[in-house]
């Protein structure tokens, strides 16, 4: 009985120690010496300050910027540390209130839109943390940027193409926009034109 509980304490050690210290130190070493930016949250950094991570959504709420997919997350929208979606159903009242609130809002701010709204900007996401949106939901906002930012709709449009990130391997995915990435080119070109 003894040699049993000795070898089964022997071998609890020798697994402790090779998949809770040995693995999670070589894939971090691995991580950081190949992937370092990703390993270490896909940081943005913009003239020395960090303003955000490639793989999480930001509020942007104001007319010069573009408009991330709406967060569920509580209490505070694009919070990480609870990453969900509403486990609202298709049905729910309060999903459909939410939704023309929404809806409301985008065609108020953009009435010279003249297209139907995008619906990954009236519907979040089901991680409520979504950082990209689709080229039509990026398009379907630039008359308004234009207007507050005053950019012309041509140089937002190539803009909006130049950020556009293709399907993976040509068929996995649809094409999307980093919603922080084109908020910064905005704001460099606002810099230029001196609009703040």
């Amino acid at each position: 009985m003894g040699m049993h509980i000795r070898a089964a304490l022997v071998l609890l050690i020798f697994l402790t120690v090779l998949t809770g210290i040995a693995y999670p130190l070589v894939v971090t070493a691995i991580a950081q010496i190949f992937f370092p930016h990703q390993a270490n949250g896909s940081v943005v950094v913009v003239n020395g300050r960090e303003v955000g991570s490639e793989l999480i959504g930001q509020q942007f709420s104001d007319s010069l910027h573009f408009w991330g997919r709406p967060s569920a997350t509580g209490p505070m929208p694009y919070n990480a540390a609870s990453s969900s979606g509403s486990n609202l159903g298709p049905t729910n009242p309060i999903l459909l209130d939410s939704i023309r609130s929404r809806a409301a809002r985008l065609r108020e701010s953009n009435p010279s839109a003249g297209r139907a709204l995008p619906g990954d900007l009236v519907t979040a996401s089901g991680s409520g943390l979504d950082p990209d949106i689709s080229v039509d939901a990026a398009l379907y906002q630039v008359n308004r940027i234009a207007k507050a930012a005053g950019i012309p709709v041509s140089t937002l449009n190539a803009l909006v193409s130049a950020y556009t990130t293709p399907r993976s391997i040509w068929i996995l995915g649809e094409p999307r926009v980093n919603v922080l990435q084109l908020n910064i080119a905005v704001d460099v070109l606002r810099d230029r034109k001196g609009v703040r």
